[in-house]
């Protein structure tokens, strides 16, 4: 049976994609800093993504760090590369501010894969 974390990391990889095209091809800054932040969250969004998806292989299967890690690294992605998207496309820094929020919680996945055992 497949996991959560597999379905949900392989459509984020697949979002990942289009928006580092997008960010490649169609996204016009007048900011070279706004340009930045779509890339990096781009950037982690893909490597998040990846990390998702070898979850399930990692905690082998359904434990309570797969669970953990991956609520953690989808929250984080959503805040994190979320709000720096939002950053690249509007132009307004506001919407920023969700990113350390995001970071922290993408912290928080990597530890739940690095401390919890079962």
């Amino acid at each position: 049976m497949t996991s959560w974390q597999c379905i949900v990391g392989g459509i984020s990889g697949a979002v990942s994609v289009g928006a580092a095209a997008y960010g490649s091809h169609g996204l016009k800054c007048k900011s070279e800093r706004n340009s930045k932040s779509f890339d990096n969250g781009a950037r982690l969004h893909m490597l998040h993504s990846i990390l998702l998806t070898a979850v399930p292989s990692i905690c082998s299967g359904r434990s309570r760090a797969a669970l953990a890690s991956g609520t953690f690294l989808t929250i984080g992605m959503v805040m994190f590369s979320g709000s720096c998207y939002a950053v690249g496309v509007t132009e307004d820094r506001n919407y920023g501010r969700a990113a350390p929020w995001g970071g922290i919680c993408l912290m928080a996945g990597w530890l739940c894969l690095g401390l919890i055992r079962k």
